[in-house]
């Protein structure tokens, strides 16, 4: 599977961005996907993550509230709806995808979309 991530930008504090991770390949219906960011001098981070049914969400801590996973399977799509935004959001977020169950961790996903730059102004 192939991945496609968009919608970054810059935004000022308490703003609102959705990020869209489009999918080509086979069966995406079928496989799990979590969106993960990288701050500057940080390492990559777990955001939020989507059961293949869409069923089964998970967030990480500071984004609980704030973002909000889903996926359209009949679009191939995966959106990540991000608002109350802060400067600390701000990173490159990476869309991912793995055929096994969902899960917040890095080492779980094989598959790497590329990166869309967030950038959140004080």
């Amino acid at each position: 599977v192939q991945l496609q991530a968009s919608g970054g930008g810059l935004v000022q504090a308490g703003g609102s961005l959705r990020l869209s991770c489009a999918a080509s390949g086979r069966a995406f219906g079928a496989w799990s996907i979590g969106w993960f960011r990288r701050a500057p001098g940080k390492e990559r981070e777990f955001v939020a993550a989507i059961s293949w049914s869409g069923t089964r969400t998970y967030y990480e801590d500071s984004a609980k509230g704030r973002f909000t996973i889903s996926r359209d399977n009949a679009k191939n799509t995966v959106y990540l709806q991000m608002n109350s935004l802060k400067p600390e959001d701000t990173a490159v977020y990476y869309c991912a995808a793995d055929p096994r169950p969902v899960s917040p961790r890095v080492k779980d996903y094989n598959y790497w979309g590329q990166g869309t730059q967030v950038t959140v102004s004080s």
